[in-house]
Order: C-alpha cells, then structure tokens, then sequence
C-alpha cells in the first residue's frame, strides 16, 4: 500500500495539529488531563475535517487493515420507489465481497437532506473501512477531488469526470450501447431522429447523448434533441412531428411511456407511427403493451468488478493508479421499433 493509501494515524492529527502524539491520544481518550481549550478544539478540529477514526481493531493489528469496504450511496439506497434500481448494484457488491472475504459497511449517518447525502459532514466515521465504494446518480465534485487529494482509496460504481486527477470507476458504456440502438434504427430506414432527454449533467445522461449524435453524424444524418422538462410531452411530439421525425430515443423508460400515451391520443400507434427505444431497461412491470427495444444495464456487474478493483488497489495489485472500466451493455428487442411507413 502506498503512503497515500495508507490510513491516518495519530501522529498525522498531531502534525496537523502542531501539537505532540501524546496530547492527540488525551484528547481521544478524553482525558481529564490539563490541555487548553483552544489545543482542545483545534485537535478536535483536524479530527473532524479529516474524518480520522481511532478505530481499537486497527490499533491491536498496528495499523493492518480491517477488511472492511465501506458503501457510500449519495441517494437512500432502500426507498420503495428505487429499491428495484439500487438492488442489483447491492447484490453484486455482496457477492464479491463475500467471494473474496471481505465485510461491508454501509455508511448511514450522514442525515439526506433534499434526497442527498455527503461523504464529508460532522462525525464522519468514513476511515473506519479500508476503502470505500461510492454509488448515486449525481456526485458531489469537490467530495470527489478531496478524496483523491487524501488518497483514501475508492471506487466510483460509474463513469465520472475528473475531478483534480483521474477518479476510478467501473461503469456500463452508455455511449456504445445507444449508438447501436441509433444504427438500428437507421438500418431500419429512418432518416430523421430525436433524442428526448437531457442529455446533459450526470455522466451517464451526457454518454448517452454523445452515442446519439456520434451515430447519427456517422451516418449523415441531421440531430434533434428536446428535453421534456422543459415542455410537456404533447408538445415534444408535435413539435418533432412537424419536423417529420420517425423515431425517437428516450432517455429513459418514463419518457418514453409518456410518449406512448400521447401518441395512442392522437391516434398514432407504435411502432406502425412511430418507433421509440429507450436508452435503458425498465425498474419494475412494464404495462402491458410497452415491451420496448432497449438495453440491459449490466448494475449487478458493476457492483461486483467495483468490489473488484477495489481490493486490488488495497492490495496493491492495481495495474492503474485510477482503473477506469466500462462494461458494455446487452441489446433487449422488444416491440417498438418498424421500418417507417412510406410517405405518399
């Protein structure tokens, strides 16, 4: 392990403390041993900032690891209405670990406040795992690049920027895998397209849109795109109608059952109107009749080589300072994509 990984200890706090190792231990003991105040608070200070853990197993073991991966999920990992999305992230996390005699540590303390946690917050107990594993939609950067400055080892499940060096990840290849939907589409004899979402913020919205226009500008072709949070689905389709769109890809399975709808009102069927794919897989039933052309996203897979790869970089086995993987996703053919009715 190098000395970045390696984990805090006493004699750290006491540096960044500017005061000696015995004082950082009376402090931690809490001792009534006569220490000013403002040393007091100051030691507790770095303690806090630098989510320092005097954890008693590594003490005995004089500094060896615990064993123990730490899970961070920015989002509740076990609400009713994402559990079917977070559980096989979970599933492939445990099982790795188990294959590879590893514990887990699922970090709960930090209180969610408008849906979303933080890493770093008073009484971080983050160091008490060897390494942890970070699971959301949208991160935090500034978490992120304070991680890697620390050097606390972590993995990212999923593909993320940068932040003040490279962040290791092991993530599903949005980009590739709607590229292939777009060349279906194309072969299929649509000439004109849409992408309907944002396209833009997390990374995986931004990969998906990348496929998009990576396909169609191989193939020549012009690119629409709308994001339906800024109009409501009625409008989204006419307004692509108009400009005599004949296949749409939606960001996501909510999108595109919106469309559906609104297409069956105005007496458009699909995919005999108008074909739609969606740039994922559904996280519960389908309604019936909603059996869409998309792709598997390989969650319980990312879970596992996440587990993976961070062992191997707490073990020193890592052949990258920062592994960066992306798996690819699976075709799913459904019933919502048809060569384009003729024109008359």
């Amino acid at each position: 392990m190098t000395d970045q990984q390696r984990r805090l200890t006493q004699a750290d706090i006491a540096r960044q403390s500017r005061v000696s190792q015995s004082t950082v231990s009376l402090v931690l003991n809490g001792s009534p041993a006569r220490i000013s105040p403002g040393t007091r608070a100051r030691v507790l200070r770095v303690i806090q900032q630098t989510g320092y853990v005097a954890d008693p197993i590594a003490r005995r073991l004089s500094a060896a690891r615990n064993q123990i991966i730490g899970v961070f999920t920015y989002e509740p990992a076990f609400p009713a209405a994402a559990s079917d999305f977070y559980l096989p992230f979970l599933m492939g996390i445990e099982e790795s670990a188990e294959e590879l005699g590893w514990d887990l540590l699922l970090f709960t303390s930090t209180p969610a406040r408008n849906g979303r946690r933080r890493i770093y917050h008073p009484g971080s107990r983050l160091r008490i795992a060897d390494g942890c594993l970070l699971l959301g939609r949208n991160y935090e950067q500034d978490e992120l690049a304070r991680l890697l400055a620390e050097g606390f080892p972590f993995v990212s499940i999923g593909r993320r920027d940068d932040a003040g060096g490279p962040v290791p990840y092991v993530g599903a290849d949005y980009a590739a895998a709607t590229a292939s939907l777009t060349r279906r589409l194309i072969e299929c004899g649509h000439r004109t397209t849409a992408y309907v979402g944002p396209g833009a913020g997390a990374e995986s919205s931004v990969d998906r849109f990348q496929g998009y226009l990576q396909a169609t500008a191989t193939a020549k072709q012009a690119t629409h795109h709308v994001d339906p949070t800024a109009l409501d689905t009625g409008s989204v389709l006419e307004s692509l109608l108009a400009k005599h769109v004949t296949a749409l890809l939606a960001e996501d399975l909510t999108i595109a059952q919106a469309l559906v709808d609104v297409a069956a009102a105005s007496g458009l069927s699909v995919p005999r109107d108008l074909s739609i794919a969606v740039l994922g897989e559904p996280l519960g039933p389908v309604p019936p009749g909603h059996d869409f052309d998309r792709f598997r996203i390989p969650r319980r897979e990312m879970g596992a080589g996440a587990v993976e790869q961070l062992v191997r970089i707490l073990e020193g086995r890592a052949t990258r300072e920062a592994p960066q993987i992306l798996l690819s996703c699976q075709p799913v053919v459904g019933r919502t994509i048809a060569s384009p009715r003729p024109t008359r």
